[in-house]
């Protein structure tokens, strides 16, 4: 049974470009987490063309070249940013480098696409929200688990829709494998990584802003705790979450990388979004002990019970949406507020978290 880490997870959807060739030109640079083939290959997919590649490391780059063969290599991330052509830059940096890089983007006219989580700090947050008003540039967020997950994307359909009416809660378990031997050692920093609700939980937070469609939130509680690496005093292993949106809606989400061994893929991804008519539940990697594929949708309504295969069937459409916007200057794709409201909320849960000291530890 061949496993999957996770840590260069790419889906490939279907070519629907939304522009011209040509049209659309962008860069990746800093390829610290595998995430960035996932981003590039949405944006290409989508239309948009790959003209440069930059990182220091010269085995990141060539590692990214075999992917992308037709791509140049710059010398320097100057070089990219000097380029007029270029109309966004993506990255997958260490978390704690996100913000600023996106500063330096923002500063050279392009927009700027970065993997989740977008900020390690409530005050990158704000030098960020200062420079998009100053600058007019896009901060775009990788929020994969929604925007590269067709499961999420169908019951997105659903819910507007009305399949199961107003949506009440939504509770998110996110366990990840921990992969020790293949992290790099910024991985187990959590100056670097920003602590695992800040980290991987925004994944969480993002999805329950936009399947409850509540602007904003209060955390109510959060707790984090290292439960099994002491070897790596400042790293998390677990935490969660409660959360209250401004219309009412609640939400529950579970974050870990215990995710064991003899599972087939890199982690047991699942929502359940409660309405007032219905639920849905979402088994995005994988149907334990039944099927190895994911995007799995169950519907239960007053019409009875379903089940949907997602997969290959509603594409990943946020890129082709992100591209529009960068050429037209809209916000159909995610809005900026919402895209730095997720990451707010999960910079105050991650802040305000409970430490638990396990014992032994």
């Amino acid at each position: 049974m061949q496993k999957s880490d996770g840590m260069n997870y790419a889906p490939v959807g279907t070519f629907n470009s939304v522009c011209e060739p040509g049209e659309f030109i962008f860069a990746a640079a800093a390829l610290d987490h595998g995430h960035i083939y996932g981003m590039c290959n949405g944006l290409c997919e989508a239309g948009g063309e790959l003209k440069w590649v930059y990182d220091p490391d010269p085995a990141k780059v060539d590692r990214f070249v075999s992917k992308f063969p037709n791509v140049r290599v710059a010398s320097s991330l100057e070089e990219i940013l000097q380029d007029s052509e270029v109309k966004l830059v993506a990255s997958a940096a260490i978390p704690s480098d996100r913000g600023p890089l996106g500063l330096k983007v923002m500063d050279s006219g392009k927009d700027y696409f970065t993997d989740k989580a977008p900020f390690t700090t409530l005050e990158q947050l704000e030098a960020a929200r200062a420079k998009v008003a100053q600058t007019k540039q896009k901060y775009a967020v990788y929020y994969s688990e929604r925007l590269h997950s067709e499961s999420s994307n169908f019951a997105e359909q659903l819910i507007k829709q009305g399949a199961i009416g107003r949506v009440l809660q939504v509770i998110g378990l996110g366990p990840h494998r921990v992969n020790l031997s293949s992290r790099p050692d910024w991985f187990f920093e959590k100056e670097k990584f920003g602590g695992i609700l800040c980290d991987i939980g925004s994944h969480q937070i993002e999805q329950f802003l936009q399947f409850t469609g509540a602007k904003d939130a209060k955390v109510v509680h959060s707790k984090v705790a290292n439960y099994h690496y002491p070897q790596y005093p400042t790293f998390e292993d677990f935490g969660d979450a409660t959360l209250v949106g401004d219309n009412g809606a609640t939400g529950y989400f579970r974050v870990d990388w215990f995710t064991p061994d003899g599972l087939s893929t890199w982690g047991d991804g699942r929502m359940t979004i409660l309405g007032t008519d219905g639920y849905i539940e979402l088994r995005k990697y994988v149907d334990i002990a039944r099927e190895q594929t994911g995007d799995h949708v169950y519907l239960v309504n007053g019409d009875g019970e379903q089940h949907f295969a997602a997969k290959g069937k509603v594409g990943f459409p946020y890129f082709g949406q992100l591209i529009l916007d960068c050429l037209n200057r809209t916000e159909n794709a995610m809005t900026q507020e919402h895209a730095f409201k997720a990451a707010e909320l999960c910079l105050i849960a991650q802040r305000d978290a409970m430490r638990i000291a396990p014992e032994g530890n």
